[in-house]
């Protein structure tokens, strides 16, 4: 049985408890106890942090890319070798399976290594001049020290972009991780300071999300932040650091439409959707939740997809044979209740699932609803939920309409076996990331992120690291 530690903050290279000694609980959301705590940071311990990510921006900025680098690659290699030692942790505080939680940790190592080359890529220019002998030539230097918020759903993952694009960038960093997922998160951070990152480079504090955001956002120390979360919070922290002149990257929440034409390989399509779906239980911000499907294909594909649903394999994460651990907090259990029970009340047919599974732990049943109006809740919130809704559609028309009709635009996915088709979606299907024919999304090379209401900025490739560097012009004569 793995050992669940309790967790600290991380404050000026010291690993510690809050000044006032608060702690706040851990639960296994696949049984509901307690398993543990974390340090809760008052505004002491944030005070501290701020000084001390102060002083780390300082030793920071002025280490060259290439040491900057060299440290990333190491800490790397040490959260590859501790993989099999951090996944369970991951999985006794999140739910997921343990090959999932694993496949996140192996992954995490992979965005540091690439953010760790761009590191040594962040190129200024030298603009030709209309006047002889006058040089005129860009810098890309760091922003400064930055605050970094991020959910419970992918711990390991969610902090590690941001964390890495910081530090290749040379900026130093307060993180606040989640309360409900602290300790893998502290895991991923630990491999950082063991890899030699100075004291003070990287911060993690754990509170009151409200309160730490509130406080670190205005501070004038803090000069960029990084948020990942529901579109309601993400709009107010954004206009909290509008009103402070403070750059923000904004990974926000999805609804993301799968288009599936009748000459798509429907196969292929049901099994990489279903797949997709349900994994970490559907509380990924990016998970497929309102499937267009073209009228010919329509019940094959929800024949099959319902099917896929119904051979899930529920269980705590830690069971080898388990496909879908628990949702992660038991908030979600009577939200989802309530989205699926209106949308059979305005006519639409639950196909499976819809219900809790059993009284011990936050287990929920894979779900599908099929033909349910546009009025439905669930039609226009995100479920972040193992709940999957099929509707259909005649023309192709109708189904761009549909997909752009939420304010959302985040991700979105299409099987389609037409290239004219394929090449209309791409250009008139509203949202940041589109994949057709395959899952393509999310590797460390490739943007990653939204449009209109599921925020703006991205979080991968070249473009991540364009939010940590300021542009400074120099301009001389002789």
């Amino acid at each position: 049985m793995t050992d669940y530690p309790n967790t600290q903050l991380l404050i000026d290279g010291e690993w510690r408890a809050a000044r006032s000694g608060k702690t706040i609980p851990v639960l296994n959301p696949a049984t509901g106890a307690e398993i543990g705590t974390v340090a809760h940071a008052s505004t002491v311990d944030l005070d501290a942090a701020l000084a001390a990510v102060e002083k780390g921006f300082a030793v920071w900025k002025d280490t060259s890319a290439f040491e900057r680098a060299k440290i990333m690659r190491k800490a790397a290699e040490l959260l590859r070798e501790r993989a099999d030692a951090i996944a369970p942790i991951m999985t006794l505080e999140q739910g997921k399976p343990l090959a999932q939680a694993k496949m996140e940790t192996l992954g995490a190592a992979d965005t540091i290594d690439w953010f760790a080359e761009e590191a040594r890529r962040t190129y200024g220019q030298i603009i030709p001049a209309r006047a002889p002998g006058v040089i005129q030539m860009t810098l890309k230097l760091p922003v400064g020290p930055v605050a970094a918020f991020t959910p419970w759903n992918f711990p390991i993952n969610q902090v590690v972009r941001k964390l890495s694009a910081a530090l290749a960038t040379g900026c130093s960093i307060i993180v606040k991780a989640p309360e409900e997922t602290p300790a893998s998160p502290a895991a991923l951070i630990r491999c950082f300071v063991d890899a030699g990152v100075p004291a003070g480079v990287v911060n993690l504090v754990y509170g009151i999300p409200a309160e730490v955001s509130e406080y670190l956002i205005p501070h004038p120390t803090i000069r960029k932040i990084s948020f990942t979360g529901s579109t309601p919070i993400g709009k107010m922290l954004a206009g909290l650091a509008g009103q402070h002149m403070k750059r923000a990257t904004m990974e926000l929440g999805g609804h993301a439409p799968v288009i599936v034409t009748a000459d798509a390989d429907i196969a292929k399509a049901v099994e990489l959707m279903a797949t997709h779906k349900f994994r970490n239980a559907g509380q990924v911000c990016v998970s497929p939740t309102r499937f267009l499907i073209e009228d010919a294909a329509f019940e094959h594909f929800t024949e099959g997809f319902t099917a896929a649903a119904k051979a899930l394999k529920v269980g705590a994460g830690m069971d080898a044979d388990t496909e879908m651990g628990p949702l992660a907090n038991d908030r979600r259990i009577p939200a989802l209740e309530a989205l699926v029970n209106d949308a059979v009340d305005h006519g639409g047919k639950l196909l499976t699932g819809g219900r809790r599974i059993g009284n011990t732990g936050w287990f929920f049943e894979p779900t599908v609803l099929a033909d349910v109006p546009t009025e439905a809740r669930i039609m226009n919130e995100e479920p972040f939920g193992p709940v999957a809704v099929i509707n259909r559609f005649s023309h192709l028309d109708d189904a761009i309409v549909e997909a752009n009709r939420l304010p959302f635009g985040l991700a979105a996915y299409a099987f389609t076996g037409s290239g004219a088709t394929a090449t209309r979606l791409g250009n008139e299907v509203e949202a940041g990331m589109l994949s057709i024919n395959h899952l393509g999304l999310a590797l460390p090379e490739l943007p990653f992120g939204g449009i209109r209401d599921s925020g703006y900025g991205t979080e991968g490739g070249s473009e991540a690291v364009d939010a940590y560097l300021e542009t400074k012009l120099v301009t001389r004569l002789g």
